[in-house]
This record gives C-alpha cells, sequence and structure tokens, in this order.
C-alpha cells in the first residue's frame, strides 16, 4: 500500500518483499550497485511511463482499500490482496517456468517475512481505513521510512544515523504532528485508526531488516520469493478469517473488483515493474516513486470519494515527505588524497 507497498527498490534482489502495496522506502543499507540496464526491447514504454503508472496504482491502493471495506471485512480485503497478487505472480512464473523457493529453512524465514511484510500491515490498514479516510492511510503510509531510521539506531549497528538524517526523523515526525493538527489536540481525527494506520507503517522496516537478516543471498528470482511469501500469506490470512470473521453473503461489483485490482495490479504487477525499474534506471531512482504516494492518495481520496482535504494535511505530508527524504540521504565518500 504496498505496500505498498512494497519493499524498497534497493534491497538485496534474492530477499524482496512485497508491500507494499503501496510501501514507502525503508532505512536499510545501501545495496550493491545495481546491474548494468538491459539493452531497449522494441516495444517497451519508456520507463517514465512505467514509473507514472507505478505511482498511480499504489496512490490509488488506498481508495481501493477503502472501497473494499465497504462491503467485506477488512480481513478479508488483505486475503483477497493476497491471493490475487500471488496468483498474479504464480502466472508470470509459470511463464518463464521458474520454481517456487526450496528448503524449509527459507521457507520458514518467508513465514515471517510474510506476517510482517504483508499479513499484518494489509490488515492493519483496512482496519484502519474504516474509521480514517483513504488519503491519511497514505500518508501515515509514508512515515515508514522515519521508523526504519528510528530502528535502525538499535537493529544496524553499521548504518547509524548522521545529524541530516537525524533532522529528517525530527522534521517528518513534526509533518505528522501537522497532519493530524496537534495544536487543535487531535480534534476530527480518529486516534484509533491512525494508530493502526501508523502502526501498519512501522511493520514495513522491521520486516525488511528480518528479511536482510535472513533470507539476503537465498537463492531465488525476486518473483519466486515474493510469490512463495504472498502465497504463505494468504494461508495466514485463510486461517485469521475463518478465527475471526465470517464468510461474506455476497459480493457487491465494485468493492470485489476494488479487492481484485489492489491484489493483481497494486500488488502483483506493480511489483514486476518495480523489479524492472530498478534493472533499468537503478534502485535510487526506482526507490522516487514512494514520493508520490501519498500525493496521488491524497488526491485520490479528495476527486473520487469526496474526502475532507484541511490545509495542514497537504502541508504536513510536504513534511513528512522531506524527512523521509533526508533519512535517506547518505554522506559522500570522501576522495583519497
Amino acid at each position: 500500500m504496498s505496500a505498498p507497498a512494497v519493499p524498497r527498490p534497493d534491497l538485496p534482489d534474492p530477499a524482496p518483499t512485497s508491500v507494499t502495496g503501496p510501501d514507502a522506502v525503508s532505512a536499510a543499507p545501501p545495496a550493491p550497485p545495481a546491474p548494468p540496464a538491459p539493452p531497449a526491447r522494441r516495444g517497451r514504454l519508456d520507463w517514465r511511463v512505467r514509473f507514472a503508472v507505478l505511482s498511480v496504482v499504489w496512490g490509488f491502493s488506498f481508495l481501493l482499500i477503502k472501497v473494499g471495506t465497504e462491503a467485506y471485512a477488512p480481513f478479508h480485503v488483505a486475503l483477497g490482496r493476497v491471493l490475487f497478487g500471488a496468483l498474479a505472480l504464480l502466472a508470470v512464473l509459470l511463464v518463464r517456468r521458474e520454481p517456487l523457493p526450496r528448503g524449509l529453512r527459507t521457507w520458514g524465514h518467508l513465514t515471517v517475512a510474510a506476517l510482517l511484510l504483508n499479513t499484518a500491515p494489509f490488515s492493519l490498514f483496512a482496519y484502519a481505513e474504516l474509521t480514517i479516510p483513504s488519503g491519511l492511510a497514505g500518508i501515515c503510509n509514508a512515515t515508514s521510512p522515519l521508523w526504519g531510521m528510528a530502528l535502525s539506531l538499535v537493529a544496524l549497528s553499521e548504518d547509524r544515523p548522521t545529524r541530516r538524517r537525524f533532522a529528517g526523523l525530527g522534521l517528518g515526525f513534526l509533518g505528522v504532528l501537522t497532519v493530524l493538527g496537534a495544536w487543535q489536540g487531535f480534534s476530527g481525527v480518529d486516534g484509533k485508526g491512525t494508530a493502526l494506520a501508523l502502526l501498519a507503517s512501522l511493520c514495513y522496516p522491521i520486516g525488511w531488516i528480518y528479511v536482510r537478516r535472513t533470507l539476503a543471498g537465498t537463492p531465488g528470482s525476486p518473483a519466486a520469493m515474493t510469490g512463495a511469501q504472498l502465497l504463505i500469506s494468504t494461508l495466514q490470512l485463510i486461517a485469521m478469517s475463518a478465527a475471526f470473521t465470517s464468510a461474506p453473503t455476497s459480493f457487491p461489483l465494485w468493492p470485489t473488483l476494488s479487492v481484485i485490482a489492489l491484489g493483481a495490479l497494486g500488488t502483483g504487477m506493480a511489483l514486476q515493474m518495480q523489479y524492472g525499474l530498478v534493472t533499468e534506471v537503478g534502485p535510487t531512482t526506482a526507490q522516487m516513486v514512494t514520493y508520490f504516494i501519498p500525493v496521488i492518495a491524497t488526491a485520490a481520496g479528495v476527486l473520487v470519494l469526496g474526502e475532507q482535504l484541511h490545509w495542514n494535511t497537504p502541508v504536513g505530508a510536504l513534511i513528512v515527505l522531506a524527512g523521509a527524504a533526508l533519512t535517506q540521504t547518505r554522506p559522500a565518500p570522501r576522495a583519497r588524497p
């Protein structure tokens, strides 16, 4: 959402993960240099067009979640998302004749990754959007790199924050307070829904840190690893849905189409498009898609769903994005004498 997200594009390729949906970038250490871009294929869309399409798909994911929750329980929305995302990636693997990853150890780590990067955040965002606007959920998603930088203080000793990144962390959370209208006592904002959305964004950097430490270097293509992860998340959400919700009694057209699009496009197709962008233009450029997601999510909520927009929402969102950008900056290497 994104995921969504989606995993940070500069994570090592053997251990990619889904978001979120439209998932924000993480605070993980820099990956090895991107492989040389392959020769352009005839008929292939320009990378700028694909970048724009990816931004729109992930930005609209929060609107699709909102529409889906109008008819389905949050667990069912999350289940449909991972199910159709998994089917889309399995179709890609079938065409490519690529196998799923092997080994109990790999599948064990993927089970934890699925919980942290798919099952938990997808469910939390769906529950959050029962009471908060889709645009606010998209802005909360953009705090993910801020949480990641905060976690790096204790989890990634080789990635200690600089003064600039500390400033970005403070600026980002100032933006969150601006979005929520802290000076007004957070009036008009559903505290529970906002907390759930922020908790969902916190799940992503925790999951990325886990993946980096356990699955880096594991054999398997990005599509195979992510497809397996989504399959596991599907099983997890089937169990959770059976335990905590009753089966849907009807399947209204628009909510159903929204859930299908959320999974097949926002999780399956979008991930494949992201991998292509990383290979072609590099992770630094590809990850810039993250900064368009809350803008598009807010605009979609206002224009399509008629959600209210106060001045502090776009201003706070810009502050959040500025802070997130600062947390991703790294000092340039010093020239040797």
